[in-house]
């Protein structure tokens, strides 16, 4: 049996208006925002649909209209430490247009007056000027085809609306608003249109946190559908932690009443706090302790928080070094209940989440994370963070590739090759070569073209990068872990 609107238990929400333009089919959307807005509905807040927007004709719209645009959200995960599982029937949304054969659709639904909210995850290449007429059908870029849809609005007297881009970008609404204003003078589209854009309408920055990984693949498809009694082809898996900070004032609020249903959904004059919680405690974290879990012999991150000596390593270094050293004034009570929520996740026995791929782009990860927390680590303590300095070392351990193919670098653990996915993957090869220990730390550390300065100059930190350095090479990784009293 395939999922249908017999399968819904209440099909009233079938019947409710069209309130938000979606660009983007994507599982993040659907299994969060859209979560959020069917969860509203379920309970008579929002009362009103998506309409969604696919960029391209490649399948995908079909698989909407056979299922009556329902989908299945599967969450699962721990709250709170006790494992949770839900399956949604999100009747969301109400139909899914293609911007190639359907665009003539799309700009009609600016002429909707219901409609209140667009939403958009293009990714970030999709937050891009391109210098393009907006009266081709469609327009080739998001910000161009976001201009068409608002100067068709603005030409049918319309209301503006409140604009949220989800994309992984800081300032994305701030940034897709001067896209906008860019496209709309290159048109040389009216003044009276550009000053509706910017004063009728509401750019908002936002950001997005759940991990959605999608569908499940072989076996593990079978079982969910066998449980639910129906197939399924957009079905999704979703785990318990969510959140969609949204930068807004009070006509925001005002406009956006589905965030009165959950939580999660979190509207505030500004969203700086959320952004350094998720890039310090659980990206910081995880960057951290990528190489060490991968190089003490853990797969996935899951399996390192089942060992307990790891546990407790991960949770002293997220709790009394990190979210004390986090560059941004955030009450101790918040951080350590955020803390919580992250170990939580970490846990999900519901998802495989491997540590190689959290070592992709390492580098770039370590200096955007957690060098501004060693800094004020230094700054507010002026002593040597110690399990920072571990992980430190396992980074500089996990980047010494031992081989070199067609451009790509490789290391070894226990005498298997693992890929080393960076950017900066050949500079470490080049220092690793010929030099000892205690001089690759000394040139690591010194390159401020890495860091932004030079980490030498925090005093014990070399030597104790040098000293852990030296005891993983000789003595193992997870041994140096160990030794250290983290039962303190």
């Amino acid at each position: 049996m395939k999922l249908s609107k017999e399968l819904l238990t209440d099909s009233s929400t079938l019947q409710l208006p069209e309130k938000v333009l979606q660009f983007g089919t994507g599982v993040l959307l659907r299994g969060l925002c859209d979560y959020f807005i069917d969860k509203a509905n379920k309970q008579g807040i929002f009362n009103g649909r998506i309409v969604v927007v696919k960029s391209t004709d490649s399948g995908g719209a079909d698989a909407f209209a056979e299922q009556d645009n329902l989908y299945t959200i599967c969450v699962r995960g721990l709250e709170k430490g006790v494992a949770t599982e839900e399956n949604i029937i999100s009747s969301a949304i109400s139909r899914v247009l293609s911007a190639q054969s359907q665009w003539n659709e799309v700009l009609e639904t600016a002429q909707d007056p219901n409609i209140s909210v667009v939403v958009s995850n293009t990714t970030e290449v999709g937050l891009q000027y391109v210098e393009e007429s907006i009266r081709q059908s469609p327009p080739a870029s998001f910000p161009a085809k976001l201009t068409a849809w608002l100067y068709e609005r603005f030409q049918n007297k319309q209301a503006g609306v409140v604009i949220i881009p989800t994309e992984l970008i800081v300032g994305n609404g701030d940034i897709l608003k001067g896209l906008v204003l860019k496209v709309a003078a290159f048109n040389e589209l009216p003044a009276n249109f550009i000053e509706w854009v910017k004063t009728e309408n509401s750019f908002c920055n936002s950001l997005v946190d759940r991990i959605v990984p999608g569908k499940p693949k072989g076996d593990a498809l079978t079982e969910v559908q066998e449980k639910l009694g129906y197939k399924d082809s957009l079905l999704a898996v979703a785990e318990t932690y969510r959140l969609w900070a949204i930068e807004g004032d009070d006509k925001v609020e005002e406009v956006l009443t589905f965030a009165q249903a959950d939580e999660g959904v979190k509207i505030a004059k500004n969203i700086e706090q959320f952004r350094e919680l998720k890039l310090r405690m659980l990206n910081g974290t995880h960057t951290l302790m990528c190489g060490m879990a991968f190089l003490s012999g853990f797969q996935t991150v899951k399996e390192a928080l089942a060992d307990d000596m790891t546990e407790k390593f991960i949770t002293n270094l997220m709790m009394s070094e990190i979210a004390p050293a986090i560059p941004y004034k955030i009450d101790a009570k918040v951080a350590q209940r955020y803390g919580r929520d992250v170990l939580d996740r970490f846990r999900n026995p519901y998802l495989d989440h491997q540590w190689i791929s959290i070592t992709l782009q390492y580098t770039m990860k370590m200096q955007m994370r957690n060098i501004p927390l060693l800094l004020n680590y230094y700054k507010e303590f002026s002593t040597v963070p110690q399990y920072f300095t571990r992980g430190f070392a396992a980074y500089i351990l996990f980047m010494k590739a031992v081989k070199e193919e067609n451009g790509k670098y490789f290391g070894e653990k226990e005498g298997e090759l693992y890929p080393i996915q960076c950017d900066s993957a050949k500079y470490f090869y080049e220092v690793w070569q010929n030099h000892k220990p205690n001089e690759v730390v000394d040139a690591v550390l010194g390159n401020e073209q890495l860091w932004g300065s030079d980490l030498r100059k925090l005093k014990g930190f070399a030597e104790n990068v040098t000293t852990h350095l030296s005891n993983m090479m000789a003595i193992g990784v997870r041994e140096v872990a160990a030794a250290l009293n983290v039962y303190a």
